[in-house]
């Protein structure tokens, strides 16, 4: 193990990897969004705190390669960019919250779709824990399985390794800008805003830039006793936001990870993953993060980035 990690690699990459040019392209995107609403940003300073910390994390380890190029080094900085993600996630709050929102609009689509708000119905109906805790086992496991799969291809597939980096972080970041400029922040937050009595009437008010001020949610629903219902809430609490829900970056990711599980040949992992995302996906309005509609574009968006970002990736052969 350790032979593997840090034998020298015959050929040393010069540059930056394409994931980081990635990550690099998306923080000069929103710089330039935070320039353009800098007086109206709550955050300004701790926004631009990121971006540069970013940026000198990346440079940092790119100069450590360049004096020790081994796959250890290879592999933390590519979690680095994983890590990331978790900070820029939030970050999009910032500046959705600038724009009204359009929640009543998704949860009316909702309701011409199925003639009810099945998010709002689903968790009411099916409370034990024979359904909570495998649904909830099902939405938890979204970064274990992002760890395990990039482990996976460092270990089995190095060759294709940075490939499926860029795959899975570049999606990210393409959500988080969709994400941006699409101001909904999903059935817990917004029945909470509109009131759940006007939600189950059918009646979905506009509330504007509510989110702009508040965060507020309604409790996560599922069988409180149970233990990923317990880490669920935990993680919610650690980060959640309202924002993010169309489409659902967890169905999203998710989708573009058992493609690649898919690719991997390793069939009990594509299974494995399979059903879990298949839990997810319920999971997603069961404990009221998403509508349905949500869920659904994101396997649509997950197929979408998969070949986008792999194309992407041929286009540049000489940048890894």
């Amino acid at each position: 193990m350790l032979k593997y990690l840090f034998t020298i690699e015959k050929k040393k990459h010069q540059g930056l990897m394409l994931v980081e040019w990635g990550m690099m392209i998306y923080a000069a995107i929103t710089l330039v969004l935070m320039l353009v609403f800098y007086t109206r940003l709550q955050n300004p300073l701790s926004m631009l705190a990121l971006r540069i910390q970013s940026v000198l994390m990346v440079l940092a380890l790119w100069w450590i390669y360049r004096m020790i190029p081994c796959r250890f080094i290879m592999l933390l900085r590519v979690i680095c960019q994983i890590v990331l993600l978790g900070t820029w996630y939030p970050d999009t709050y910032e500046f959705n919250r600038l724009l009204p929102n359009l929640d009543h609009h998704f949860a009316g689509y909702e309701q011409a779709l199925f003639g009810c708000q099945p998010a709002l119905l689903f968790s009411r109906n099916f409370a034990s824990a024979w359904v909570s805790e495998p649904l909830t086992l099902g939405y938890v496991s979204y970064y274990p399985m992002m760890v395990f799969i990039s482990f996976y291809y460092f270990f089995y597939k190095y060759e294709q390794f940075l490939k499926a980096a860029f795959v899975i972080v570049i999606s990210f970041f393409v959500l988080y800008l969709v994400f941006i400029f699409l101001p909904v922040a999903g059935p817990q937050y917004y029945y909470l805003a509109a009131g759940t009595d006007q939600i189950a009437q059918g009646i979905f008010p506009n509330i504007g830039h509510y989110f702009e001020t508040h965060s507020e949610c309604l409790p996560i629903p599922g069988y409180h006793g149970g233990v990923f219902y317990k880490i669920l809430v935990f993680a919610h609490n650690a980060g959640e936001r309202p924002t993010a829900a169309f489409p659902s970056s967890h169905m999203g990711v998710t989708t573009v990870m058992v493609l690649l599980a898919h690719d991997s040949k390793n069939r009990k992992m594509f299974w494995t993953m399979l059903v879990l995302t298949v839990l997810m996906f319920f999971a997603t309005f069961y404990i009221q993060a998403h509508y349905v509609i949500d869920a659904i574009a994101g396997v649509f968006s997950g197929i979408i980035l998969y070949f986008l970002t792999s194309a992407v990736y041929k286009l540049f052969p000489k940048i890894p």
